[in-house]
């Protein structure tokens, strides 16, 4: 028995856009929503570029980007594509020499900014390249890079501006027979990102690359991010996602996965559904709740798992989760434990967080179990 069932007023119809391949990667048509971050390494300090791509992987990223600012990082491209468990896309400005070698390095797709990659006889030897080494394309057009000719034509920055660079690129592109590419209009200002998006959303249907750019630091580049992302998510909007944060890129991966859970578009690891804590608490919800995201971080089954201080909203809570705990009610210092949304045993508050990793784990491996057996339970 499925303890989320689908409702009506919960679809989200995504925009029908072709489908590319990244890699192994497929982006666009019905494909997952998949989950990009970018390096904050050298690119020529192979070993810990490496390290920080598959950092990224083991927290869910299915595309990693890496910068190609000169040759010596195309030349190191090379050894990183190699030792990546996942697609690389090669970050290209400016140089578009850099795109040709990126290509040849294995890359497997090239991200051009149009504001700075050059003419277009230039992008034309990389769409060459990125033919003959099977390599898609994204075109990127940022606000903050936009080319000179559209603002003066437009006077600042604004969604008109950024689509019709975007549009503009896509005619080169296709008008080199190439078809192999997605697109993003990214803005630092949530109201310019989404009405681009939009616009361009109608105008092509080419896979869409979504971000917010340069949101800012771990709290407040998460909310512009959500707010931003989200919304155009919800609207069916966006192919493929990265929450740009001045963080660890692996925080840019959990959140992106959180922005689609919550839209019920990705579904990896357990889903925390905790309280905010208040008086009536019978346990310390905060301290527990960080520990239990510490200790499950591990668990990639999706699941859900709800954690309430007490038994105002608890129990109902708990009858929509695969293990739910409620603090309060009869019995101080005690909470009653629900398997898959129904009462199973007591809990003493003081020893939960262990009991809890474990019956979390047992689930996980029965969900684990009937999935490979096609049961539903």
């Amino acid at each position: 028995m499925s303890l989320n069932p689908i409702r009506p007023w919960r679809n989200i119809y995504r925009r029908k856009s072709r489908q590319i391949m990244v890699g192994s990667v497929p982006v666009g048509g019905d494909a997952p929503i998949s989950v990009q971050t970018m390096t904050n390494t050298l690119t020529t300090d192979v070993k810990a570029t490496v390290a920080q791509v598959q950092e990224a992987a083991e927290a869910g990223a299915d595309i990693v980007r890496v910068s190609v600012p000169d040759e010596a990082s195309s030349k190191a491209l090379k050894e990183i594509v190699r030792e990546s468990p996942v697609p690389i896309v090669a970050d290209i400005h400016f140089h578009y020499k850099r795109g040709i070698e990126a290509a040849e390095a294995g890359a497997a797709c090239l991200r051009i900014n149009p504001g700075n990659i050059g003419d277009e006889a230039r992008v034309a030897e990389v769409i060459r390249a990125a033919r003959d080494h099977n390599c898609s394309i994204r075109i990127g057009v940022n606000a903050g890079s936009l080319e000179k000719h559209l603002l003066d034509k437009y006077g600042e920055p604004c969604p008109d501006a950024m689509v019709e660079s975007g549009l503009d690129h896509i005619k080169i592109l296709q008008d080199h027979d190439f078809h192999e590419f997605k697109i993003s209009v990214k803005a630092s200002d949530v109201f310019m990102a989404a009405a681009a998006y939009q616009q361009l959303a109608e105008a092509t249907d080419a896979p869409i690359h979504l971000g917010i750019t340069e949101a800012g630091g771990l709290t407040s580049g998460t909310i512009k991010s959500s707010i931003g992302m989200g919304s155009l998510l919800w609207m069916g909007i966006g192919d493929t996602i990265r929450v740009s944060l001045s963080a660890d890129p692996v925080e840019e991966v959990k959140v992106g996965y959180e922005i689609l859970k919550s839209l019920g578009l990705r579904h990896r690891g357990v889903n925390i559904i905790s309280c905010p804590s208040c008086a009536r608490q019978g346990f310390d919800v905060i301290k527990t709740v960080e520990a239990l995201e510490k200790r499950l971080e591990h668990i990639k089954t999706p699941m859900s798992l709800s954690i309430i201080g007490c038994v105002v909203n608890g129990p109902g809570e708990a009858l929509m989760t695969d293990v739910g705990f409620t603090g309060g009610g009869a019995g101080a210092g005690t909470g009653m434990v629900y398997m898959a949304g129904k009462q199973d045993h007591k809990l003493g508050n003081y020893d939960m967080v262990d009991h809890i990793v474990g019956l979390v784990e047992q689930r996980a491996a029965e969900l684990d179990a009937a999935s490979q057996s096609g049961e539903d339970i």
